[in-house]
């Protein structure tokens, strides 16, 4: 046992970024600033996709749930962030840690699910171009889309379980602005050796299937681009799964240098600001990569934004 105390623990207290107050009101600024920003750009491009029957289309089906997910994703983590640096409230429930932790879990799986059938999709738009039409329904999409949301709230159940029934010892602060697992897991003072391996097991089948799934995809969209004669027709192609494919990497490689490498979350800040990149800064770029490349998005936000800004008569 790791710990001296053993006890009931109610509540833990988030730590953050403890720094002067002066700077705790400037953070509340800058990260609720970005907060609207991405609530503003994601509800603009649901609503756009939405309004706009051209966008009618399996990518911007998976586009618009991938802007719903990103706005649940920052409501679930920046809202207490501003709480703790307005009104100095640091402490959170068991129960609301949590919570918090399930869904921060879920989410993060889903969207590697939702990734990996985004570049399938892809897949059939550049190998099987005649075909694309038959074989990426609205039934397929539907499908693709509740498969990401179901198995990854479900695998999130079982982790977050077994994280819930551990035992903790007398210390409560938890050194990171979010409910994480691993800062979590550190003030277990039992042995939770089986949480953190239903953890790793879990978290390996959620994030590495999709991932080879995703590599898989682009393997073949690689051989299939080569072999088109022309380079206009190779750019083209490209060109339209070059915007999913940063993503993919941007989200990936923040995940890895995280979760994969020896001793994940310690206790030094840096940690922090490289977690604040996948869940406040990644939100805002996803949604700028993917439509500020895409033509076919920007003619359509001009049309809506246009239709909306002509008065009745």
């Amino acid at each position: 046992m790791r710990g001296k105390n053993i006890s009931n623990i109610r509540e833990f207290i988030l730590l953050g970024f403890p720094t002067a107050l002066w700077l705790q009101y400037l953070l509340f600024i800058l990260f609720l600033f970005v907060y609207l920003f991405v609530l503003v750009e994601n509800f603009i491009i649901i609503f756009t996709i939405w309004a706009n029957s051209s966008l009618h289309k399996p990518m911007y089906y998976f586009l618009g749930n991938m802007s719903f997910l990103e706005v649940w994703y920052v409501s679930d983590i920046i809202p207490k962030m501003l709480s703790g640096f307005l009104f100095q409230q640091k402490s959170i429930s068991f129960v609301g840690c949590m919570t918090q932790l399930y869904f921060f879990i879920s989410l993060i799986c889903t969207e590697c699910v939702l990734l990996a059938s985004m570049a399938y999709d892809r897949y059939v738009a550049i190998c099987f171009p005649l075909r694309y039409g038959v074989i990426m329904t609205t039934g397929l999409c539907v499908q693709l889309v509740a498969f990401s949301y179901v198995i990854a709230f479900a695998i999130s159940v079982i982790k977050v379980y077994f994280i819930s029934h551990a035992t903790f010892c007398g210390s409560s602060i938890i050194n990171h602005f979010f409910c994480d697992v691993s800062p979590i897991l550190k003030l277990a003072c039992t042995d939770f050796s089986t949480a953190e391996l239903v953890d790793f097991v879990l978290g390996f089948i959620i994030l590495v299937f999709p991932l080879i799934s995703t590599m898989l995809s682009y393997g073949y969209i690689s051989s299939t681009v080569i072999r088109i004669p022309s380079s206009i027709g190779r750019w083209k192609a490209f060109s339209t799964c070059a915007s999913h494919l940063i993503v993919v990497i941007i989200f990936y490689t923040a995940l890895i240098f995280m979760y994969v490498r020896p001793q994940a979350i310690d206790q030094r800040s840096s940690n922090k600001l490289i977690s604040v990149i996948y869940t406040v800064v990644t939100p805002i770029v996803n949604p700028l990569i993917y439509c500020l490349r895409n033509n076919e998005f920007k003619n359509s936000l001009k049309k809506t934004m246009a239709v909306a800004h002509t008065p009745e008569k």
